[in-house]
C-alpha cells in the first residue's frame, strides 16, 4: 500500500532523533517537505546533514512564547502534524516533584497544545489536515513509577478526542498512537536493567519492545488518506499488551 504525501508539508516534533527522526525519514520518502523541530541543535544538525531537503527549527517547546514566535511563519502552511516531543522522568511518588510535573506537562501537554494551536490556522482554511500525537500505554494503564508521565499523557490522549470533535467539521483528523516500550536511546536507558525488562517484555504477548520505525510507520499511516475515516482514536501500538489477559 503505496502512501503519497506529494505536495503536503508536515510538522514533527521530537524529530531530532529516535521515533521522531524514523517519522522524518518516512515522510520525505513518501514525498512530503518536512519541518523538524527539537531542541538539541545538535542533533537537527545531523539531521539536516543527512536530509539536506528538511527545514529545522530550533526550540524549546516548553517556552511557549519562544514557541509560537518560531513556528509563527509556517503557521498557514502546515498539513500534517505530529506531536511527538515528550519528556519523561519515571520514580516512585515520594521522588515526584514540583518541578518535575511542571516539566511533563510544559512538553506533553501544554507544548502539544500550543503547536496545534499555531498549525490549525492553515489548516481550518484549507480544509484539510491530520493530526497525530504520540502518546504512550502509560496512559492506558497504571504503571509503576509513571505517575508524573502517564498523567501527561492520558492528558494528551484526551486533547485527541476533544480536538477531533472541535476540529472535525473542518475536515481535520486527530488521532494518538500509544506505544508500548519503545527501543530508543532514552528506552535503552531506562529499561537497561534486564530484570526489570524481562518483567516488562513478559507481559507484551509478542515478547519484545517495539521498534521505532514500528512505531513511526504507524503514524505515517493515521496521517494519510489511506486512514481517512478514523478520527479521535487512541490506537495502542504494543504487540497485544493492552488487548489481551496480560497485565501491565
Amino acid at each position: 500500500m503505496e502512501i503519497n504525501f506529494n505536495g503536503k508539508k508536515a510538522l514533527v516534533t521530537g524529530a531530532g532523533r529516535g521515533i521522531g527522526r524514523e517519522i522524518v525519514k518516512i515522510l520525505l520518502e513518501s514525498g512530503a517537505s518536512v519541518v523538524a523541530l527539537s531542541r538539541t541543535q545538535a542533533n537537527l544538525d545531523s539531521l539536516k546533514w543527512e536530509y539536506p531537503e528538511v527545514e529545522c527549527v530550533c526550540v524549546d517547546l516548553s517556552n511557549w512564547k519562544e514557541t509560537e514566535k518560531a513556528l509563527r511563519p509556517y503557521a498557514e502552511s502546515i498539513d500534517l502534524l505530529v506531536n511527538n516531543a515528550a519528556y519523561a522522568r519515571c520514580v516512585p511518588l515520594e521522588e515526584v516533584t514540583e518541578e518535575m510535573m511542571d516539566q511533563h506537562y510544559a512538553i506533553n501537554v501544554k507544548g502539544a497544545v500550543n503547536v496545534t494551536r499555531i498549525v490549525v490556522e492553515g489548516m481550518k482554511k484549507r480544509k484539510y489536515g491530520a493530526i497525530v500525537n504520540n502518546s504512550s500505554i502509560a496512559s492506558l494503564f497504571g504503571l509503576v513509577d509513571h505517575l508524573a508521565y502517564g498523567a501527561s499523557k492520558g492528558a494528551l490522549d484526551t486533547i485527541t478526542k476533544v480536538l477531533a470533535a472541535e476540529l472535525g467539521p473542518f475536515n481535520i483528523r486527530v488521532n494518538s498512537v500509544n506505544p508500548t516500550v519503545t527501543w530508543t536511546e532514552m528506552a535503552m536507558a531506562g529499561w537497561s536493567d534486564e530484570a526489570k525488562r524481562t518483567r516488562m517484555m513478559d507481559k507484551i504477548p509478542l515478547h519484545r519492545f517495539a521498534e521505532p520505525k514500528e512505531v513511526a510507520q504507524t503514524i505515517v499511516f493515521l496521517l494519510s488518506d489511506k486512514a481517512s475515516m478514523l478520527s479521535g482514536v487512541i490506537l495502542p501500538v504494543d504487540g497485544g499488551q493492552t488487548n489481551t489477559s496480560c497485565p501491565p
